[in-house]
């Protein structure tokens, strides 16, 4: 489980995200202005900060400076203003993401696991949940999500990714990829391979990158870490 501050002024949105954050598994505090967020810095530790700007007695950006000050607790900033500026600025103060409002709540516990996780120096916040920025997989519950948003696969492309997440990192050839997850006695070649990597990749969307083509070779799911 881990600890949140959520920092808002605006009472209904600090319950949506508590609402989320609890079903996500997390414990939140909240606080409705940014010099209480820096009073709670000051008395505990939080795993992850989410906090509006425009607030009453002390701003985001000026609460932030101050969190900076002791804390290296990641800290993803709430706006109704999307412009260039607003977000350049906070990422130069040390914040992790930049959300500008009205926002999806399941966007935003996607963004908030991924991260936890980057902070975290993995991929995992249980050992059910692999996450790989916005990708979120849970090979036990057989379930992608993108963003927060649920991705429907073949039971075929289920198994390719699950094995593929589950020997990340390592070359995989096709005959290793066909024997494991088809079975020795499947009678077709290496283009079902080919086939269901290229719509595993259409499903995954922006995050296909991950799965990297070895030419000559095979596939390999690729991560930093």
């Amino acid at each position: 489980m881990s600890k949140l501050l959520v920092v808002d002024d605006e009472k209904g949105i600090r319950e949506v995200i508590r609402e989320y954050s609890e079903f996500n598994g997390h414990e939140v505090t909240e606080a409705e202005d940014g010099m209480t967020a820096v009073g709670f810095c000051k008395l505990d530790e939080y795993d992850l900060i989410i906090m509006d700007i425009m607030m009453p007695k002390l701003d985001g950006f000026s609460a932030c400076k101050e969190i900076r000050k002791i804390s290296n607790t990641p800290i993803i900033m709430l706006s109704a203003r999307g412009e260039e500026y607003d977000k350049l600025f906070g990422f130069e103060l040390g914040i992790d993401d930049y959300v500008v409002k009205p926002f999806s709540p399941k966007e935003l516990m996607a963004r908030v696991n991924a991260v936890l996780a980057r902070r975290g120096g993995g991929e995992t916040l249980n050992p059910d949940v692999l996450i790989f920025d916005g990708l979120e997989i849970n090979i036990p519950a057989r379930t992608v999500s993108i963003d927060g948003e649920r991705v429907e696969l073949t039971p075929k492309e289920y198994d390719l990714l699950f094995y593929l997440v589950e020997n990340k990192n390592i070359a995989l050839s096709r005959d290793k990829l066909l024997s494991d997850i088809w079975g020795y006695d499947f009678y077709g070649d290496d283009r079902t391979i080919d086939t269901h990597i290229k719509n595993l990749r259409n499903n995954l969307g922006k995050y296909r990158d991950y799965i990297v083509t070895l030419r000559g070779v095979g596939y390999k799911f690729e991560t930093k870490n």
